[in-house]
């Protein structure tokens, strides 16, 4: 399998994947295209660039300048207010002293990680950047939280620092969601290296603490995330990714995502391999801009809610057919298109001005 991946990776190196892009991997489990090209490591935003779909997301400088700048402030001093923070937001006291570990730098750093985590005694300590690892489609990827709470509450905690704003108590959903699912793959991974160490991997709570800067000043404010979903979701995708030989036996022999390749060439070979597209994966994955265009027919292109309302009826031009009863339902469509004739019968009389 290995040289399979090679070849439709055209004999690059494989792209490192971190805890972003694995967190991504869940947004969209049902797509093979990803799958396959995630599996293999190709890189996207290249062959993205290459067919002339950019992605066009990402942190800019700025976010990430102010998000170092938060994370610093808060662990300034050793930690004690994020301590304080964390031990607060578990309902528990506040330790009089608490260990801190600083396990980044570069030497050796996922063996210190792991010594440092699978020792940790009866008090309370903070390890700040362990180095973490999850195997991704047989290749191990290394994961950084920015930080670990060890013995608070008789368990381990991630925390994770952001520097989007809580306004009012609230803070975005779809920042706080990604904010979960990224913790959910640094869990997953402490769990596995306790699990390794021989101690129990339920150590780990499923309780994140997230830290964020609290309305519009840079007061840390903590909320926890339970992520006992997002673990479920990440583990059948990297379930899906291990029995990544079972994809590539639908995908044709010649297929190639090799970013040297012309244009034309990467064009057809992705349309060969099918993609499971929906409005969110502007916000995830690379190839976002490429599937769009491709499914702009289609209803998916309307969003998850419509193609699973519609279950059957793949084309837009379909669905209008159904709708004004030029087209016979085929078995399996029947309640779509009633739904369909009812909507359209609505619309009528709403734009006849005809009272219901």
């Amino acid at each position: 399998m290995a040289h399979r991946l090679a070849e439709i990776r055209g004999g690059l190196p494989p792209r490192r994947h971190n805890a972003r892009t694995v967190a991504a991997l869940t947004g969209n489990p049902g797509c093979t295209r990803r799958a396959v090209l995630d599996g293999a490591g190709v890189d996207k935003p290249r062959l993205a660039e290459r067919i002339g779909f950019p992605a066009r997301f990402g942190q800019s400088r700025f976010a990430i300048t102010r998000g170092n700048a938060f994370e610093a402030q808060v662990k300034a001093g050793g930690g004690v207010e994020l301590l304080r923070l964390v031990a607060e937001r578990l309902g528990v006291p506040v330790p009089a002293t608490a260990s801190w570990t600083d396990l980044g730098g570069d030497a050796d750093r996922p063996e210190r990680s792991r010594t440092a985590l699978t020792a940790a005694g009866e008090e309370a300590a903070l390890f700040d950047h362990p180095l973490l690892g999850l195997d991704v489609a047989g290749r191990r990827v290394h994961l950084e939280p920015d930080l670990v709470a060890a013995r608070l509450a008789g368990r381990f905690h991630v925390v994770e620092i952001k520097s989007f704003p809580v306004i009012d108590g609230q803070a975005d959903p779809a920042k706080v969601s990604a904010a979960a699912i990224q913790s959910a793959v640094y869990v997953l991974a402490l769990r596995e290296l306790l699990a390794a160490g021989g101690r129990d991997p339920e150590l780990v709570s499923h309780e994140v603490v997230l830290v964020c800067p609290r309305d519009f000043t840079n007061r840390p404010v903590a909320s926890l995330l339970d992520v006992r979903r997002q673990l479920l979701v990440l583990r059948r995708q990297l379930d899906r990714m291990d029995r990544l030989d079972d994809l590539l036996a639908t995908v044709p022999a010649g297929f190639t995502a090799d970013v040297t390749a012309d244009p034309a060439t990467l064009t057809a070979a992705l349309a060969d391999v099918p993609a499971r597209y929906a409005p969110e994966c502007l916000a995830s994955c690379e190839l976002a801009y490429f599937c769009r265009r491709e499914a702009r027919d289609q209803t998916a292109a309307l969003g998850r809610s419509v193609r699973e309302a519609l279950g059957g009826v793949a084309g837009i031009g379909e669905v209008l057919a159904l709708a004004a009863g030029e087209r016979t339902p085929e078995p399996g469509q029947a309640e779509a298109a009633a739904l369909l004739r009812a909507a359209a019968r609505l619309r009528a009389d709403a734009l006849a001005g005809n009272p219901r």
